[in-house]
């Protein structure tokens, strides 16, 4: 099973980096996961040199829309067992250590051991919009790798559900997420 969640990991100097990321739920229980980030990436480097993540499980949708489109400057938070930083607006985090990685040239499997989770606050169910804004930042994240037919047909789709059941946040998380699209409709026709 694979849940979409923000993943934060800081690097030698402290600092914080916050990146959505689909994490796996290995085996029965949720006390295993795995991190599946590409090369080259800053989680991955991260995560390596401390060995600890936070897995921020968020229903702001803001928050996964904005860190693909240049905003990633969300409140933080000092984690609770590990080296590392909980986002202030997750409903429930999972400190994690780095137990062991099966090595990819693309895209190396790291294994966790979650050592402390914690409930912040209760989750109240996703709307349709929140769930179109989640499947197209993942189709933002794949841009240079999926043809822009492709694209704009599932946001098209998309947008069925978005426009009955948007709220704020989800309109401007949306808004960020098109603008992209349109700068590379408008880089491709350069």
């Amino acid at each position: 099973m694979i849940q979409e969640t923000i993943v934060t990991t800081v690097n030698t100097s402290g600092a914080a980096h916050i990146a959505p990321m689909g994490i796996h739920i290995a085996g029965p229980s949720a006390d295993e996961l795995i991190i599946l980030p590409f090369r080259p990436s800053t989680t991955l480097d991260n995560l390596l040199s401390s060995r600890t993540a936070v897995i921020n499980y968020c229903d702001d949708v803001r928050i996964f829309a904005g860190c693909l489109t240049g905003r990633r400057d969300w409140p933080l938070k000092p984690a609770e067992k590990i080296n590392g930083q909980v986002l202030v607006a997750t409903l429930a985090h999972a400190e994690v250590e780095l137990a062991r990685v099966e090595e990819d040239p693309v895209r190396p499997k790291l294994f966790c051991k979650v050592i402390h989770s914690v409930n912040h606050a209760p989750f109240q169910g996703f709307n349709r919009a929140q769930f179109s804004v989640l499947e197209a930042a993942i189709l933002i994240s794949r841009l240079h790798r999926l043809p822009l037919e492709k694209i704009e047909s599932e946001i098209d789709y998309l947008r069925i559900g978005f426009e009955k059941t948007a709220g704020n946040r989800e309109l401007e998380a949306w808004n960020w997420l098109m603008a992209v699209i349109d700068a590379h409709k408008k880089e491709m026709n350069a």
